[in-house]
């Protein structure tokens, strides 16, 4: 054995102290660190011939890289819906690359019952029936992507045939029907080979992000003699509106559609009893994204997928290798999702769920909400600055009350960014440019607004 691996080895225990401290200090520091910075131009150093060993590894990532990163995890980063990582989901994740694990089938331990456990608990948290079969992914794209090919191969068996053995070809065309469609949709129907102009936006009602169902219901009857895919959202991205659920699949009753929700981040709303009919009607859909390293507040990377229709879903993604198992009985995790090597990404929901249970996430989701609440309510009474949308939930969506250019929205981020105290991101909203917070971090606190205000009213003077 190479005498630098034995050693370490050997001394492992030495290795994981040194990354606990570390770990321990960063976090520590996470309350003041920039949120967000320019990163400065590195020339990449050559690889070493013979190694330097872990404790020099660590020291040239402190000194070179980690100052230059991004503080997502801690609580003034709002550019992204991103959470943190409770501390039970991150002893999780650090088990997680300890354990090594690649519970992709049911042959070599209890790996695959573990995230069966997690997945049912998820199934709970967000009140769907137990017809609903799910599995892990790496994020909100991959599982709008698993949703759309189980689609994909049902409007194959309408017609007769399955995609995953004749190929997309023998389909034909096929529409995607949907209101604000978020990005990651338009990405997974490339990648599907359905194409993104196979995606038909629909009509918003007036002054919302929500679909007009009315609009929906004649798109439909202009294609009631071929399967269509419904993408209904739940949790838009700027002002995080909600489809009419109940009412979109009602809809089925007189045109054959396949009904897909992107709940991503809006899904949590089930957990407060004051928003949870925005997911009225959740239950019913075909398929749902929920993403995890939002709300949920584990880390990265970790998603769930939810379909009633696992027979389509295993047509799709089914390995039938002898030793890999045949997709037979219950299907193992290898045979439901694009990829076979699968990191062990129950681990960290598994810890956090048991660890805080319904009532601990949904008071992360509680104090989100009115911090959002907050915020929207401070920066009304700021005359430079104007609310794009109501603050239904965990997003706040403002502008410059004076020349909303994409060049003053985006000299305006950069300002906040670079001053070192909150990171946002540009958007457009109906049309004019501006600039979205998200909340979705365990971690944020009332204090946080109150400098989060201070850095606008800086950026603000700055800009001019």
């Amino acid at each position: 054995m190479y005498d630098r691996l034995q050693q370490e080895r050997d001394t492992i225990s030495q290795v994981l102290e040194a990354v606990m401290q570390h770990a321990t200090g960063y976090l520590q520091q996470l309350p003041d660190r920039p949120p967000a910075q320019r990163a400065e131009a590195s020339v990449p150093q050559p690889l070493s011939s013979e190694g330097v060993g872990f404790a020099t590894a660590l020291q040239q990532f402190s000194e070179r890289w980690q100052p230059q990163l991004s503080a997502s995890a801690g609580p003034r980063y709002l550019g992204f819906i991103t959470g943190g990582a409770t501390p039970a989901a991150l002893a999780g994740d650090w088990l997680t690359s300890a354990l090594d694990q690649n519970p992709m089938n049911s042959l070599d331990g209890a790996g695959q019952l573990l995230e069966r456990e997690a997945l049912a608990w998820l199934r709970d948290l967000f009140d769907l029936p137990a017809e609903f079969a799910g599995s892990f992914v790496s994020g909100a794209t991959v599982s709008n992507m698993v949703g759309l090919a189980i689609a994909r191969e049902w409007c194959g068996e309408q017609r007769g045939i399955s995609v995953a053995d004749d190929g997309h070809a023998a389909l034909g065309k096929i529409e995607i029907l949907s209101g604000a469609t978020h990005s990651s949709v338009y990405k997974a129907a490339a990648m599907l080979g359905i194409g993104r102009k196979a995606i038909q936006s629909i009509a918003l009602l007036p002054d919302r992000e929500a679909v007009d169902v009315a609009a929906l219901e004649q798109a439909l009857a202009a294609r009631a003699d071929q399967p269509v895919i419904v993408v209904a959202n739940a949790g838009t991205v700027n002002s995080v509106d909600f489809d009419d659920l109940t009412a979109i699949a009602a809809l089925r009753a007189r045109y054959p559609f396949w009904l897909h929700v992107d709940a991503a981040f809006g899904a949590f709303a089930r957990l407060l009893p004051q928003h949870a009919d925005k997911l009225k009607g959740l239950e019913l859909a075909d398929s749902v994204c929920i993403d995890l390293h939002k709300w949920l507040n584990v880390p990265y990377d970790s998603a769930v997928q939810f379909s009633r229709r696992q027979d389509l879903q295993v047509r799709v993604f089914q390995n039938a290798s002898v030793y890999l198992g045949m997709p037979t009985g219950d299907p193992d995790f290898v045979h439901l999702t694009p990829e076979n090597s699968r990191r062990f990404r129950a681990l960290p929901a598994w810890f956090s769920l048991l660890a805080y249970g319904r009532a601990g996430h949904a008071d992360i989701v509680a104090r989100n909400v009115a911090l959002a609440d907050a915020l929207s309510t401070r920066l009304a009474q700021e005359p430079r600055l104007q609310l794009l949308a109501p603050t239904r939930l965990n997003v706040v969506c403002f502008s410059l009350t004076d020349r909303p250019t994409a060049e003053r929205i985006q000299t305006l981020v950069r300002l906040l960014r670079d001053d070192g105290e909150v990171f946002l991101t540009p958007t457009v909203y109906q049309g004019t440019w501006g600039v979205r917070a998200a909340f979705s971090n365990w971690r944020t606190e009332a204090a946080d607004i109150d400098r989060i205000v201070a850095a606008l009213a800086r950026a603000l003077e700055r800009l001019g």
